[in-house]
């Protein structure tokens, strides 16, 4: 079953249930999908859809900490629950030992050898990482280790 099909379902499941906290975050993500789709005048796959969820999850985030420190915590909380809701549509996430050995060999495998390298090691690791890591933490890592003379 595509993830897509994947959702539809747990969109009827949550109307079934009148789960409505769940059923409003799901048609958000349907919504942002369809947009994409609509936009780009394509039928998105699996990767794609990840995609879109990992951007979903990132704007939450970013809200979270606008509604943190606009003092308003009942929004933050919301929107904390829409995120455990998307990231339920994501791949297993890898640890942290997989994430610093895939740097690692990212490193190796593009000859970096200083910060200004970074963006080469990103372009190897993004794809490897999809969906797998939030970019943001593999950003700071792979900063950390080239900074560190790896």
């Amino acid at each position: 079953m595509s993830l897509k099909s994947q959702i539809t379902e747990d969109m009827k499941a949550a109307m079934r249930a009148k789960d409505q906290d769940r059923l409003g975050a799901i048609r958000m993500l349907q919504a942002a999908i369809q947009r994409r789709e609509v936009d780009e005048r394509t039928e998105l796959d699996d990767d794609q859809v990840v995609a879109v969820i990992e951007k979903m999850i990132k704007q939450g985030r970013d809200a979270i900490r606008q509604y943190e420190d606009g003092g308003r915590p009942e929004l933050a909380e919301k929107e904390q629950n829409e995120i455990a809701i998307w990231e339920k549509y994501l791949p297993e996430q890898l640890s942290e030992a997989e994430v610093a050995a895939l740097i690692a060999e990212a490193i190796k495998e593009s000859g970096a050898d200083g910060v200004k390298d970074m963006g080469k090691v990103m372009g190897v690791l993004k794809p490897r990482l999809a969906g797998k890591a939030d970019m943001g933490k593999v950003s700071g890592q792979v900063k950390t280790a080239l900074s560190g003379g790896q």
